[in-house]
C-alpha cells in the first residue's frame, strides 16, 4: 500500500481558509472514509447543504493507512448487503467522478487447519450462498494453485470468495469528496469540534474555534476521537483504540499479479500483495490498546512506534505459512490505531441521549469495507427517519451507559480486535470487562454452580454446573459439555418446576394521564385494559415491522410497566418518548435497575408459591396474563401470570434489596417439589419447542405480524388507529410473501445453530433465524422465515421436501405453522 503523499490529502484541497458557514443542512464531523461517504449520500439523496469539518487533514487518522480490504460476508443478510452495495459503489464510481478508487476484485481465501475452523469456514459458505455471494469449498491443492507461495500441507480445506476485492482508501476517499463536492458539499480541514448548540434539547449547532454552524444535524464521523466528540454532545459512544500492525516487505520473488486476499485466521493473519512484495496483516492475541489523549493533538498521517518484540508471535505464523518470508527485507512495519467496540460492531444511528446528533463511527478495523453501505445507511436514517434496511446490530441504543465506561473499554478493545479471527462458536463469551451489573442473586447463583453469559452489560446464568463442577471448557459446533445440564433444567420446567434469575430484562415506567393514549397509538393489540392485566404486544413501524415486541402491565389507570427484552430498554425508551405529541403527560422512566425478576415456571409453581402467599393463585382468583401485588418472605412483590417457557409460571418482581430474601424463601420451600435453578440456555430451548419469538432474531423491523405468524395480537378495529396499521391492511390484501415456519430435525449430526440457509425441494427459500435442541421433542427445533415465491404456505408444508444446510451439508427438516409441543398453548394456562 503506498505510504501517504500529497494525493492522500489532496480531497480538501487545504480548504481550512475557507470561510465558515453561518449554517447548513447537516455537518459531519471527520473527513476519514467514513465522513466522506456520509456526506456524499446525503448530498446523494438531496440534502446538498452538507458541510465536513476535518480536525487536520482528510484521512489523516486512520482511513490512510488502512489495508482497503472489502470482504462482503458478514454475520446478517443486511449487514452482508451493505459490503456489497460498498463494492458495487466503489467498482463504480470512477465512471461517475472521473477519480479512480483503486478498486481491484482479487477474490478472498479463507484457510482451514484444524476441524473446527473448517466447520466455521463452511458455516460462512453456506451462509454466503443464502445471502448471494459467490463462494466455493475447495481443498488444499487448489489452495495452492490460487496462492503458490503459501505452505498447504496442513491446510485441511478452504473456501474461495471470487468477488471480494480491495481498494486504495485515500483514492476512494478523494473519489467520494470529489462526488460529494459536485453536488454542493463544502469541505474545511483544520477546524476541530469544540462542542454543540442545543435547542430544546435537540442539535442546533456545531461549535469550532472559528465559529458556529446553525445546524439541525451533526453526524460523528470521528473515528478514534469520536467517544470524544459524542460526549460533547452528552451522548455515548463505546469505542476505543487498538494498535494494529501490520508489516510491508520489499518486492518477494513469485509474488505475481494479485493472488486472493488470504486469511489464516488460525494463525491471526490476513496477507496480500503490494507493489511486488507482501502485506502480512494480524488481529492477534494481547493486544495493545491506547487511549486517544495518549495521541498527539497533531496527529496527521502518523504512525505509533513500532513494536517487533510484540509482532514476532505474528510473524513466525507468518513464515509458516508463507516460507518465502524468511527471507524477505522489510520495508516497515506499520503500527497504527484503530477503533473497536464492545461487540465488534460499528456505531451507528441518532443518539438517544441527543436528537439530531447521529453517530457512524467504531468500525472494528472495517471502516472501508462497510464506508459506502454505512453511508448510504447514515443518510437514510437522517432524512428518512430510518435505514431502508433493518440494521439493529449496529444500532448506537444497543448499548446501556455502563458500556461506555473508559475502564471497561480498554479491557475490551484489545478482546474484541483478536476475536476477529476467532472461531465462531455459539457459546463464546468475552473475558473482559465482566461483572458490569449483576442482580442481587448473583453470589448466590454462583456458589450453586451458575455458568454466567453477558448480555446488556448483565451477569445472567446460562446453565448451572452443579457444585463442584469445573465443565467451563470444550466449546464445540455440536452438543457441548454441559449439555446434559441444560437438559436437566429444562425438563424440570416441564415436568416439576424451576427458579430463574431474569433480571436482565428491560422494565420501562409510564407514567401519565397520556400513557394510554400514547401506548395506544404504539401497540398493535389493545392496551385499554384494567389495571391488573397484561398485554402482550408488538410496536410497528409505518411498513408494519416489529420496532419491538413487549408485554406492558397496566398497574393503575395512569401507569403501565413495560417490560422487554435484556437488549432494548434504550431503544423502547427511545422509540415511546419520540413518538410522543407535545403537551401529552406521559413520562417514561427506565427501572430496569430497580426490580429484580424471578421466573417461577413448572406444573408444580402454583403449589410452591402457594406455600409462601396467602395470594389466591388459582385460575378464577389469578388468570393468565394477570398482574397483581401479593407478598414473598415479608417483601411486597408484582406477580404477572405469565411464562416465556410455554408452562405454567409466574413472574415476580421484587425490590432490588428484598430479592434474595424471595429468592431464599423459594429455594427453602421448593426442597421438596424439587425445586431447580435454571438458566437461559434451558429457556430458550423451552420457548423454541413452544415457538415463542424473540426480537432480534425471529422478529425485526422487517418481520410484520402477519409474516411471523403473531395476527392474534393484533387489533386492527381498536378505537386508537395504530402505527402500521395501513401497511397491514394492504398486507393483508394482496397476500403474504413469506412466512416463519417452525422447524424440527432428527440425528445427532443435525444441530442447527441459527443463521442456516432453508431449502425446499432443492430451491432456496429463506434462513434460520433461531435454534436449540428441544429436550422434550428429543430433536432440534428451530424458526425461520421461508419465501413462498407465489406457492400457499400450506401446500409447501405438505408437500415436504423442506432441508437445512449445516456447514454445507442438507438435513432433511420437518415443517409446520405450529409448535411442536403444545400448539394450542394449553399448558399455561392450566
Amino acid at each position: 500500500m503506498p505510504l501517504p503523499t500529497t494525493t492522500a490529502a489532496a480531497p480538501g484541497d487545504k480548504e481550512g481558509s475557507m470561510e465558515l458557514p453561518a449554517a447548513a443542512g447537516a455537518v459531519v464531523i471527520g473527513g476519514g472514509v467514513i465522513g466522506c461517504s456520509a456526506a456524499y449520500h446525503l448530498a446523494k439523496m438531496g440534502c446538498r447543504d452538507v458541510v465536513i469539518l476535518e480536525r487536520r487533514r482528510l484521512t489523516c487518522g486512520t482511513t490512510w493507512h488502512s489495508a482497503g480490504l472489502v470482504r462482503q460476508l458478514r454475520s446478517t443478510r443486511n449487514l452482508t448487503e451493505l459490503i456489497r452495495y460498498s463494492a458495487r459503489l466503489y467498482a463504480s464510481l470512477e465512471a461517475e467522478t472521473g477519480q479512480a478508487t483503486g478498486w481491484l476484485e482479487s477474490g478472498s481465501l479463507s484457510i482451514a487447519t484444524n476441524p473446527d475452523r473448517l466447520t466455521h469456514v463452511k458455516r460462512q459458505a453456506s451462509l454466503a450462498r443464502a445471502f448471494g455471494v459467490e463462494v466455493e469449498v475447495i481443498d488444499a491443492v487448489r489452495v495452492g494453485e490460487l496462492w503458490p507461495l503459501m505452505r498447504t500441507d496442513d491446510v485441511i480445506g478452504a473456501v474461495h470468495s471470487p468477488s471480494d476485492g480491495r481498494v486504495n482508501p485515500s483514492d476512494l476517499s478523494l473519489s467520494l469528496v470529489k462526488g460529494a463536492k459536485a453536488l454542493g458539499v463544502r469541505v474545511l480541514e483544520g477546524v476541530p469540534v469544540t462542542g454543540f448548540r442545543m435547542r430544546n434539547g435537540r442539535m442546533a449547532g456545531v461549535e469550532t474555534g472559528e465559529g458556529t454552524i446553525e445546524t439541525p444535524v451533526a453526524v460523528d464521523c470521528a473515528g478514534l476521537w469520536g467517544r470524544e466528540v459524542a460526549a460533547l454532545a452528552g451522548a455515548a459512544a463505546p469505542l476505543y483504540a487498538v494498535e494494529h500492525f501490520y508489516l510491508l516487505t520489499e518486492p518477494i520473488p513469485g509474488v505475481d499479479g494479485h493472488p486472493p486476499i488470504l486469511s489464516d485466521h488460525d494463525g491471526h493473519l490476513y496477507l496480500r500483495d503490494e507493489v511486488g512484495g507482501l502485506l502480512v496483516g494480524c488481529f492477534e492475541p494481547g493486544g495493545k490498546a491506547i487511549a486517544p489523549e495518549d495521541l498527539p493533538a497533531d496527529f496527521e498521517f502518523d504512525l505509533l512506534n513500532e513494536d517487533w518484540d510484540h509482532f514476532e508471535p505474528m510473524m513466525i505464523n507468518a513464515m509458516h505459512r508463507i516460507p518465502a518470508l524468511e527471507t524477505a527485507r522489510a520495508r516497515m512495519l506499520l503500527v497504527g490505531p484503530e477503533s473497536f467496540t464492545p461487540d465488534g460492531m460499528f456505531l451507528l444511528g441518532e443518539a438517544p441521549e441527543t436528537p439530531g446528533f447521529f453517530l457512524c463511527c467504531g468500525m472494528n478495523s472495517g471502516g472501508v469495507a462497510l464506508a459506502g453501505g454505512v453511508g448510504k445507511a447514515l443518510a437514510e436514517w437522517v432524512l428518512e427517519g430510518r435505514p431502508e434496511r433493518e440494521l439493529w446490530h449496529a444500532d448506537i441504543r444497543r448499548f446501556p451507559a455502563v458500556m461506555n465506561g473508559l475502564k471497561g473499554l480498554r479491557e475490551r478493545a484489545p478482546e474484541t480486535m483478536m476475536l476477529h479471527f476467532s472461531v465462531a462458536y455459539p457459546d463464546r463469551e468475552h473475558d473482559t470487562a465482566r461483572d458490569l451489573r449483576q442482580s442481587p442473586l448473583h453470589g448466590r447463583l454462583a456458589k450453586r454452580g451458575a455458568r454466567f453469559e453477558q448480555r446488556m452489560a448483565w451477569e445472567r446464568p446460562a446453565w448451572f454446573a452443579g457444585s463442584g463442577s469445573g465443565a467451563d471448557e470444550g466449546l464445540c459446533f455440536g452438543k457441548p459439555p454441559w449439555f446434559g445440564r441444560i437438559e436437566a433444567e429444562h425438563r424440570a420446567a416441564r415436568e416439576g418446576v424451576v427458579v430463574f434469575d431474569q433480571t436482565s430484562f428491560g422494565k420501562l415506567k409510564i407514567q401519565g394521564r397520556d400513557s394510554e393514549a400514547l401506548l395506544g397509538r404504539l401497540a398493535a393489540n389493545d392496551v385499554a385494559v384494567p389495571p391488573g392485566r397484561v398485554v402482550y404486544t408488538g410496536f410497528l413501524n409505518e411498513d408494519g415491522g416489529y420496532e419491538s415486541d413487549l408485554t406492558l402491565m397496566r398497574l393503575d389507570g395512569d401507569t403501565y410497566l413495560a417490560v422487554t427484552g435484556a437488549a432494548r430498554p434504550v431503544r423502547d425508551a427511545d422509540w415511546i418518548r419520540s413518538h410522543a405529541q407535545n403537551g401529552e403527560a406521559a413520562a417514561v422512566t427506565d427501572v430496569t435497575e430497580e426490580f429484580a425478576v424471578l421466573g417461577v415456571v413448572g406444573p408444580r409453581s402454583r403449589e410452591l408459591l402457594s406455600r409462601l402467599s396467602a395470594a389466591d393463585f388459582s385460575n378464577q382468583a389469578f388468570p393468565y396474563y394477570a398482574c397483581r401485588e401479593i407478598e414473598v418472605a415479608g417483601v411486597e412483590v408484582l406477580a404477572a401470570r405469565l411464562s416465556y417457557a410455554g408452562e405454567l409460571g409466574w413472574e415476580l418482581y421484587a425490590p432490588m434489596a428484598g430479592a434474595g430474601a424471595v429468592y431464599d424463601a423459594l429455594i427453602e420451600a421448593g426442597e421438596d417439589l424439587g425445586l431447580v435453578d435454571a438458566g437461559m440456555k434451558a429457556l430458550t430451548s423451552l420457548r423454541l419447542e413452544v415457538a415463542y419469538r424473540d426480537w432480534g432474531h425471529d422478529l425485526s423491523p422487517d418481520d410484520t405480524p402477519w409474516e411471523a405468524g403473531l395476527g392474534f395480537a393484533v387489533k386492527l378495529e381498536k378505537p386508537v388507529p395504530f402505527i402500521g396499521r395501513d401497511a397491514l391492511l394492504r398486507q393483508r390484501d394482496r397476500g403474504l410473501a413469506r412466512r416463519l415456519v417452525v422447524f424440527t430435525m432428527d440425528g445427532e449430526e443435525a444441530y442447527p445453530l441459527g443463521t442456516e440457509p432453508i431449502y425446499h425441494q432443492d430451491r432456496l427459500v429463506g434462513e434460520i433465524k433461531s435454534a436449540a435442541f428441544g429436550h422434550t421433542l428429543g430433536r432440534a427445533v428451530a424458526l425461520g422465515y421461508v419465501e413462498t415465491n407465489g406457492a400457499e404456505i400450506d401446500d409447501m408444508i405438505e408437500a415436504g421436501g423442506f432441508e437445512l444446510e449445516i456447514a454445507c451439508e442438507r438435513f432433511p427438516a420437518g415443517a409446520s405453522l405450529k409448535a411442536p409441543y403444545d400448539p394450542e398453548g394449553r399448558r399455561p394456562r392450566m
